[in-house]
C-alpha cells in the first residue's frame, strides 16, 4: 500500500511540476506575441492613443479661435460697411 502512496505522490508531483512549466510557456509566449506586436506596430508608423487625443484637442482649439476671429472679421467689417 506504501508503494502505491508513492507511486500517486510522485505522478502528482509530475503533474504539478508539469503545469508549472505550462503556465511559464504561456507567458512566455504571451511575452513574445506582445513584443512582436508592438514591434510591427512601431515599424506601420501608427499613433499611440495620447497622440492621437493631443494632435485632436490642438486641432479642436485651433477651429474654436478660427471661429472667433472669423467672428472678430465680420464683427469689424459690417462696422466698416
Amino acid at each position: 500500500m506504501q508503494t502505491r502512496n508513492k507511486v500517486f505522490d510522485d505522478i502528482s508531483q509530475l503533474m504539478t511540476n508539469a503545469m508549472g512549466v505550462a503556465q511559464g510557456a504561456k507567458q512566455e509566449a504571451e511575452t513574445a506575441m506582445s513584443s512582436m506586436v508592438d514591434r510591427w506596430l512601431a515599424d506601420r508608423d501608427f499613433v499611440t492613443r495620447e497622440e492621437f487625443d493631443a494632435v485632436r484637442a490642438m486641432a479642436q482649439k485651433a477651429r474654436e479661435e478660427n471661429e472667433a476671429l472669423k467672428a472678430r472679421l465680420d464683427a469689424l467689417e459690417k462696422d466698416q460697411g
